[in-house]
């Protein structure tokens, strides 16, 4: 089969490997369809690393798939040849004390999709996932709409993990497709009020047609003053979605006294800090957000029930063999890129 494979800092070649086989009962072997190019894919392009997690080169990346079920082990009972999935991309032990305390996204053993030094990703002709990452979905969902479903629980488990979205005032710092998926689920959830931040002007276009209330660039606006004069008893949570220290910065003096600041974007630098008389004094609350836990299928179901769209999230269109292509313009933030999926058509 063919996969594209990291060979360098920002190179990328399509190469033959073999098939994938089922090796346990519980094993499903997968059709890949469609590939969404993450952010955290372009981190590994473009510096061969995240953190800890280091590129052995050739790597293929990739864990935003949808895919179509060739065959199965023998206890699979979920799935079947020939449905449509969308894939969980974290690999849970299910026996360590985080799986058993409601924690699998923070498995002691945890394997990611596409994480260097745990398993291969998902651009391939073929994957094999065991049966708990493959959940089927129905005909009201597009194979698009399936691969986008990971970013979007992202954005569903950082809303549910923040505070009551009902009434609430939120801002969302970064217009990439995990803010944007924030600010569809946080509407879908009952939010009263977005504000929405990024510097690239055709995500801050994005963001106001899909249901923002207010977007601004903090290299034109002072985001500051503007929400503040708008908002003057601040806000009730930030999520920030694009790991910059001035984004944090501006969280902590836009969260009213109380507020919950969500962590999502990762920084490009080891360390992010903060003027602690601020936080103390406002009794911030700052929560981490891993990924998701335990959120793909009430995704899909707001998804299913038309309560969620995602379709406008995707803003280029790719080739399996234009790969490169795709990572090239999402690594450049060029031609207004939001979301480039992949397709294997």
């Amino acid at each position: 089969m063919k996969t594209m494979m990291l060979t360098g800092i920002r190179q990328m070649e399509m190469r033959e490997v073999p098939d994938p086989n089922i090796s346990a009962d519980t094993d499903v072997l997968l059709k890949i369809a469609m590939v969404g190019v993450c952010g955290s894919d372009v981190h590994y392009y473009n510096n061969g690393n995240i953190g800890s997690q280091i590129v052995q080169y050739p790597f293929p990346v990739g864990h935003e798939c949808s895919a179509i079920v060739e065959k199965t082990g023998s206890a699979v009972t979920r799935v079947k040849p020939g449905d449509r999935v969308a894939v969980e991309p974290a690999i849970s032990c299910g026996v360590c004390d985080q799986c058993l305390t409601g924690r699998p996204h923070t498995c002691r053993h945890l394997c990611f999709l596409g994480c260097p030094g745990q398993t291969a990703g998902c651009l391939s002709d073929y994957i094999v996932m065991p049966e708990q990452c493959c959940y089927p979905v129905s005909s009201d969902i597009t194979l698009e709409q399936a691969a986008l479903s990971e970013p979007l629980t992202i954005g569903f488990y950082a809303a549910k993990r923040s505070i009551a979205m009902k009434g609430a005032k939120i801002a969302i710092l970064g217009c990439g497709p995990i803010g944007l998926s924030v600010m569809v689920c946080a509407r879908a959830l009952g939010v009263e009020t977005i504000y929405m931040t990024d510097k690239i002007p055709e995500r801050l276009a994005v963001a106001r047609s899909a249901g923002a209330d207010w977007a601004g660039n903090p290299d034109k606006d002072d985001i500051i003053s503007n929400i503040s004069k708008i908002e003057p008893l601040l806000l009730d949570a930030v999520f920030e979605c694009c790991g910059e220290q001035e984004a944090l910065d501006q969280a902590v003096d836009i969260l009213k006294p109380g507020g919950k600041l969500m962590l999502i974007g990762i920084p490009k630098k080891e360390r992010i800090s903060f003027i602690i008389d601020k936080i103390r004094r406002k009794e911030i609350c700052i929560q981490n957000v891993r990924r998701q836990c335990e959120s793909l299928q009430s995704t899909l179901a707001f998804m299913e029930q038309g309560l969620i769209n995602v379709d406008f999230m995707v803003t280029h269109r790719f080739e399996f063999s234009q790969t490169k292509e795709a990572f090239d313009l999402v690594a450049d933030y060029r031609d207004g890129v939001v979301k480039a999926m992949i397709s294997f058509d």
